[in-house]
């Protein structure tokens, strides 16, 4: 197999991860910075995304690359589209990736081509006042037009409550302003889009079942790779795992994946890997479309290895580099898996800071699962709470033979960590992945 050279932008712990696994024997060179970590997020204040651009354009000219990859959900798709039209590499269109990020633009596409597939919408000005200028009654949910991480996502009920949730502190506003700026001056420079990027969305509340679909475009034909359940803590919107395969009716999983294709069309997604947010009512399975993600999930890269037998990192290097990714069906070692995510929802933070090596050796200890691990306390806490309304401080990867053996791997590991919030140590660990978990 011949040696690839690959650029990773904006690349993250599950990039950084599946390539230090050297598949392939890949260079692969990583461009960008993290925007969870001092100091490398400082540089987010001085980011011009065209001059980013620029320099890597000449950094990497002649030839000097065979692909670019991207899992990042905040700057990683333009960036990579942007570079990959001016490399001659394979990429997803601009306006394909502008108009699925922008939530009302993708909105108003999805409303010309599936209009009963999406609920209903409509734009709040950034400088709201009155209830009166609201685009829809109360309860509704509310998002910035361009965001990630679902930062700032949630149901509002009120006037009370959405000026709540809206109002910022200067530091607050001003890196929201810098996260939000780059798209927005691509959005004015390279599209005919006529709006800003700082307003808000507000979208009819959705019931039932969440899924993502996941998949490839290449030269214009969409392969679907699965659907995965994402399951929330109960009562919230938070999400609690992921789980692949999906144990929904499968007449329901190839409806969502029509109407993931449908709604692909509607935004001119022709290259790229991506997965599409859906919501599928309880009684029915109708689909309702929340959101393209034109990129692929790095969190989900090896599920698919664990249930299929190929990781969707190795797809989407093939993919990037223009070949056909090589895909498999039910070869992999277990018969379930899922990504559990460890989640303070009440903002009292870690019971202690992990000591040195503390996470290396429970790594150690259960071989079998990946692990991420996100200290974080003081100022950084409060925002990931204000902003994502629960602070995620860990993820595990793991699979099994049966959802019943995935739910006790699971409640083993949690039991052996040591600086759970404290609430969470009184917590019995029986039943932590809920009831679809068992058999």
């Amino acid at each position: 197999m011949k040696r690839k050279r690959l650029l990773v932008l904006f690349p993250d712990e599950w990039d950084r991860s599946m390539a230090a696994r050297c598949h392939g024997g890949h260079d692969y060179r990583f461009e960008g910075f993290d925007l969870f970590r001092f100091p490398d997020n400082a540089r987010l204040f001085t980011f011009d995304v065209e001059r980013f651009v620029d320099g890597l354009a000449r950094r990497y000219a002649g030839g000097r690359l065979d692909g670019i990859i991207t899992s990042d959900e905040q700057f990683g798709p333009v960036v990579a589209s942007l570079l990959g039209e001016r490399l001659e590499l394979p990429h997803t269109p601009l306006g394909a990736v502008l108009t699925a990020q922008h939530k009302f633009y993708a909105r108003q596409a999805f409303e010309r081509e599936l209009p009963e597939c999406n609920p209903r919408f409509g734009l709040i000005g950034r400088d709201f006042r009155r209830s009166r200028e609201m685009p829809l009654p109360f309860p509704f949910y509310v998002k910035p037009v361009k965001a990630a991480f679902s930062v700032l996502a949630r149901r509002v009920d009120s006037f009370e409550d959405l000026d709540r949730h809206a109002r910022f502190s200067w530091l607050e506003q001003a890196i929201i302003e810098r996260l939000v700026k780059p798209f927005g001056d691509v959005m004015r420079r390279r599209s005919a889009f006529e709006g800003e990027a700082f307003s808000l969305i507000a979208e009819e509340l959705l019931d039932g079942r969440q899924v993502t679909v996941n998949g490839f475009a290449r030269d214009g034909a969409v392969t679907m790779l699965g659907v995965v359940d994402s399951l929330m803590y109960p009562g919230t919107d938070q999400f609690q795992r992921f789980q692949y395969p999906s144990v929904l009716p499968r007449a329901w999983q190839e409806g969502a994946e029509s109407v993931a294709r449908r709604a692909l069309a509607a935004v001119g997604f022709t290259h790229g890997m991506f997965n599409v947010e859906l919501r599928l009512c309880e009684s029915t399975g109708h689909a309702k479309v929340i959101e393209i993600n034109p990129r692929a999930a790095g969190q989900f890269y090896d599920l698919f290895e664990r249930v299929d037998g190929y990781n969707l990192f190795d797809a989407l290097v093939a993919l990037e580099t223009g070949e056909a990714p090589v895909v498999r069906r039910g070869q992999g070692r277990d018969a379930v898996a899922a990504s559990c995510v460890m989640r303070d929802l009440s903002g009292e933070g870690l019971g202690r800071w992990p000591a040195r090596g503390e996470i290396a050796a429970l790594r150690a200890r259960h071989p079998g699962a990946r692990m991420m691990i996100y200290p974080k306390r003081g100022a950084d806490l409060r925002r990931e709470m204000k902003w994502l309304g629960s602070y995620r401080y860990g993820v595990v990867n793991l699979g099994a033979a049966s959802r019943r053996e995935l739910a006790s791997a699971y409640e083993a590991i949690h039991r052996d960590i040591g600086f759970h919030p404290r609430s969470h140590l009184t917590t019995p660990a029986a039943g932590l992945l809920g009831e679809s978990a068992s058999d």
